[in-house]
């Protein structure tokens, strides 16, 4: 039996998935004005508050501020930091960096997920590679997000964007499921594994958070000393990308927009 069936899948009926799109609005505002003020010599700590204020005004809460201990309400990640980097005010912005927001927003109970990465000024040609191969393979797994369809097939359609494309996937961080609680079953892995089967099948009332994790060098990872932040191994650049979704009868419903 696949390891992906180990833990009951929550299934959202419409009327949930309507409160998650609300949540999901939320953080795609927060995520996209946080994003608008990134710029050289900002500090993490600044765009950490933009994206607060934003979710505080729209009367949700901050998910990630102190979910296991976590102190922010973004994860803010620079070049090599892939994800769960921690907003600081002596931590600054500079030109040419590629900076990662993380954010999540509940709102009467539900959580809405998104990240993006973005660039800080002028950028070099790879790194805005690695930026446009990141979304490209979100909306191809996205694209799998329909009822028949098993999990394996999201993963092998963001791995196979990776790798066609000669970058490093990560593979010990990967999407999840989502709900009233940040993750739930099942965990989304941006790399097919033979060793886990092809996973559940998709079916209306899925909520997953889909988020590759693509690096300009290795797949392997290291941690900094806080105990949150995941880097590369080999100092490459790290880009990820994530929404929301729903599977429904009609089409993948992303959450996570305005």
């Amino acid at each position: 039996m696949s390891r992906f069936l180990r833990k009951q899948i929550i299934i959202k009926t419409p009327a949930e998935i309507a409160q998650m799109r609300e949540a999901g609005a939320i953080a795609a505002r927060a995520l996209r004005i946080a994003g608008e003020a990134v710029e050289p010599s900002i500090s993490t700590l600044e765009i950490d508050a933009i994206a607060e204020s934003v979710i505080r005004e729209a009367g949700a809460v901050p998910t990630f501020l102190g979910y296991q201990g976590f102190p922010n309400s973004i994860c803010a990640s620079i070049n090599s930091e892939i994800v769960h980097g921690i907003p600081s005010k002596t931590v600054k912005l500079g030109f040419g960096d590629i900076f990662t927001i993380d954010v999540g927003a509940t709102y009467q109970g539900w959580i809405g997920d998104t990240a993006n990465t973005f660039p800080v000024g002028d950028i070099d040609d790879q790194s805005q590679r690695l930026i446009d191969v990141t979304r490209k393979a979100l909306y191809a797994g996205i694209e799998q997000c329909v009822p028949g369809n098993r999990l394996g097939h999201v993963s092998k359609a963001i791995g196979k964007v990776g790798r066609d494309a000669g970058l490093g996937i990560i593979q010990v961080l990967c999407g999840h499921g989502v709900g009233k609680s940040m993750h739930e079953e099942p965990n989304v892995p941006n790399e097919f594994d033979h060793r886990l089967g092809m996973g559940p099948e998709l079916k209306p009332g899925m909520v997953i958070a889909i988020e590759p994790m693509f690096t300009l060098g290795t797949d392997k990872t290291a941690m900094r000393s806080d105990g949150w932040t995941y880097i590369t191994a080999d100092g490459s650049r790290a880009a990820q990308i994530e929404h929301t979704v729903a599977i429904t009868e009609e089409a993948p419903l992303i959450l996570t927009k305005e």
